[in-house]
């Protein structure tokens, strides 16, 4: 028996490769997820930005708490069974009236994940409208295989590397997975999606969070990193471990270390680079 989505949402995702909105944090957890990033900002005085807007969990009580949520988590079992990783986290930020954009792409292509069975469960910290750049899907685009990406270099995509599929689907407009604060969506590695600026009047703020079933195998170089949340680990990834209190010096020189892991993976073959720096991390 499903433990929070229905029958006819998993079909929907099966189908579809996606479902929306699935209802999960309380409006306290999202005002107090969205209080600590921009207190961090204000404290910082520079956005939430690289490095720290990868992985937060190992850096942050807000985004531990969210990877371990039993409302995210048991929607996320329904999907892909009971043992789960959280492979990576990115915090999706669009300020209102910027011309920040994702293009058409798949989550998993340098993820080297088999089988990849990857879900990113995308929480809506603030209205994920059509106005404000919400994420737009191709439904059914995840059963017809990898696309091939390049990769794009211009400034205003949130996408670090800009992996981007050109020339396929530049004139679709796709299916608007509209969000109020507190909900999800879910969707494939595999589904094509993309989102435009947030045309809004308030920031839209999303928090990206990639879960994998223990069972898939890493078959990427070097190594992968994952996180267990639920279940039983089956030692497929590199453990990974909270360590040290929240923004310490210990807890960012772990996430340092597992980032530079993640990028040296992901960028094997990229055409373009961008630098993230830990210069400024006491």
């Amino acid at each position: 028996m499903a433990k929070r989505l229905t029958e006819a949402q998993i079909r929907q995702y099966q189908g579809d490769g996606y479902v929306h909105p699935v209802a999960a944090l309380s409006n306290d957890e999202v005002r107090d997820a969205r209080a600590a990033i921009e207190a961090f900002e204000a404290k910082t005085g520079k956005p939430f930005d690289y490095p720290e807007k990868s992985k937060s969990y190992l850096l942050f009580d807000w985004a531990d708490r969210m990877v371990r949520h039993p409302a995210i988590l048991d929607a996320v079992e329904d999907l892909i069974g009971p043992d789960i990783l959280v492979y990576h986290t990115t915090m999706w930020i669009k300020d209102p009236n910027t011309p920040q954009y994702i293009l058409w792409h798949q989550d998993g292509t340098y993820f080297y994940l088999d089988p990849g069975l990857h879900v990113t469960a995308w929480v809506a910290l603030s209205e994920a409208s059509v106005a404000s750049g919400c994420m737009h899907v191709l439904p059914g685009s995840h059963k017809l295989g990898q696309f091939d990406h390049q990769d794009d270099p211009g400034e205003g995509n949130l996408i670090l590397r800009g992996q981007a599929i050109f020339g396929k689907f530049d004139d679709r407009v796709g299916v608007p997975m509209d969000l109020r604060p507190g909900e999800i969506s879910l969707h494939n590695t595999n589904l094509v999606h993309c989102s435009r600026p947030n045309n809004g009047t308030d920031r839209r703020m999303g928090f990206g969070i990639s879960y994998i079933p223990a069972r898939v195998r890493d078959v990427g170089v070097p190594s992968g990193s994952a996180m267990l949340v639920r279940g039983q680990d089956h030692g497929h990834f590199r453990p990974e471990q909270r360590i040290g209190a929240e923004q310490s010096a210990d807890a960012y020189r772990n996430h340092e270390d597992l980032m530079t892991q993640f990028r040296a993976r992901q960028d094997a073959g990229a055409k373009i680079s961008r630098d993230v720096s830990y210069s400024d991390v006491s």
